[in-house]
């Protein structure tokens, strides 16, 4: 089974889902969606499926050096044009699979996932 991975490669926690999944020899191919950038149908795609609030990285710098006026009323389509303008603003990294997507990384659930 092969994956589709996608991630910032300089990211601590794409290194982290990165090495988990090399380390169980789970294949997968990378997208750097900072330098390809993210194609915005697949990206609407990901928010159909898991929701914006889940994709939208608030916590990150990107995100809080917007202007305020960026940050209020957010919706999906407000949300995938950020997140479009800038992929920093997606929630690393974002994994395509048989049974569905994962966002972020946690060992536990990559573990039930392809374990």
């Amino acid at each position: 089974m092969t994956i589709a991975f996608y991630g910032i490669r300089n990211c601590d926690t794409v290194k982290k889902a990165r090495a988990w999944l090399d380390e169980q020899g789970i294949a997968y191919d990378f997208h750097d969606f900072k330098a390809e950038g993210v194609d915005p149908a697949r990206l609407m795609h990901w928010i159909e499926q898991v929701g914006w609030e889940t994709l939208l990285n608030r916590r990150g710098t990107t995100f809080r050096k917007l202007p305020d006026s960026d940050k209020q009323g957010i919706d999906a389509d407000k949300a995938a044009a950020l997140m479009t303008a800038q992929p920093s603003m997606i929630k690393r990294p974002v994994i395509e699979h048989p049974g569905g997507i994962l966002v972020g990384f946690a060992a536990d659930r990559y573990a039930a996932t392809f374990c």
